[in-house]
């Protein structure tokens, strides 16, 4: 006799995202309900029936979601990210939900990270604006080598410690900063860090710990003209306090794939709306600063893994193992 299938209610889903579940769950005998709408208290009743919901991590699960989805018999939530700072774990946990994130290919974060470093110190953003104007003139200022920089890496987990593997084929000194040092790796005080530094790149978790990890303070220990990189959360980095940084010319520039205040802006189509952010947009004004909207991670082989692990965290719970 066959083993009946699993339930689990997928919310946030998107088409590509969706197309992957359908294709991937029946490999694992798991029934998906899905939709679009990310999870709210008016649907949380998809969810009955499933002791498993996986949820994206472009909107905020709130406490009360938590205990509605606790009421309708959900007791675990897998989220589609490493990250779950949009979450409140301990909350979850009083409810009797358990919360688990998922891995996905470092790679595509980090290759990203380098894409970003390379267009700063090429000043890639004004080139191309001048190319596209069929100004084909030199630029005013040369560009620099990554061989002739000191990067310091934030967080050398699986992505950061990616990021420095990628930076010592360009044959940049590399220092970093972690509570958790890897072997191999040139380890300092962050003071020190970024005062050495020519590119500071965050990639730490966000926690309350981080939050505004490179605030105004330790802006202003950086080196006149450096530059500032982050594809970790907007919140490690103090927003106001780089935006006047990089206007009184201090900074090189900064490459943000995540900003303070993005949810709700990001993923959105804002043309013909307030973006709602004057820091983002004061931001965007500048000739030395690149915006993309969270999409570091946003390959191919990152959203297979995150979606293959999204079922199998689910598995692990219902068969006793406490994943994530």
């Amino acid at each position: 006799m066959n083993e009946p299938a699993l339930g689990m209610t997928v919310y946030g889903c998107a088409p590509d995202e969706a197309l992957l579940f359908r294709e991937l769950a029946p490999r694992f005998g798991v029934t998906p309900v899905i939709t679009d709408a990310p999870v709210s208290e008016a649907n949380v009743e998809l969810a009955s029936g499933s002791r498993c919901v996986s949820v994206g991590h472009k909107t905020p699960l709130s406490n009360k979601i938590l205990l509605a989805l606790s009421r309708v018999g959900v007791s675990y939530v897998s989220t589609r990210s490493v990250g779950f700072d949009h979450i409140d774990v301990g909350y979850a946990q009083s409810v009797g939900i358990s919360v688990g994130n998922v891995a996905y290919s470092p790679d595509s974060v980090a290759d990203y990270t380098l894409m970003l470093m390379l267009m700063l110190v090429r000043d890639a953003k004004s080139v191309i604006r001048r190319a596209d104007e069929h100004d084909y003139r030199l630029n005013d200022v040369r560009g620099r080598e990554l061989r002739d920089l000191t990067v310091g890496v934030v967080g050398t987990g699986r992505i950061g410690s990616a990021v420095v593997d990628r930076l010592r084929g360009f044959g940049s000194r590399v220092v970093a900063h972690d509570s958790r040092p890897r072997a191999g790796i040139e380890y300092v005080e962050l003071d020190d860090l970024v005062r050495v530094s020519d590119i500071v790149t965050l990639h730490t978790p966000l926690d309350s710990g981080t939050h505004h990890l490179l605030d105004r303070r330790r802006l202003e220990l950086m080196k006149p003209g450096a530059f500032v990189v982050n594809t970790g959360r907007g919140p490690l980095l103090d927003t106001e306090a780089l935006v006047a940084a990089l206007e009184n010319g201090r900074l090189g520039g900064a490459a943000l794939d995540v900003v303070e205040g993005e949810e709700g802006i990001f993923y959105a189509d804002c043309r013909d709306r307030p973006v709602g952010s004057e820091l983002l947009v004061q931001l965007q004004k500048l000739p030395n600063v690149l915006i993309s909207p969270h999409t570091a991670y946003y390959t191919d082989h990152a959203l297979s893994d995150t979606v293959e692990n999204s079922i199998t965290n689910c598995l692990a719970f219902e068969s006793g193992e406490r994943h994530g």
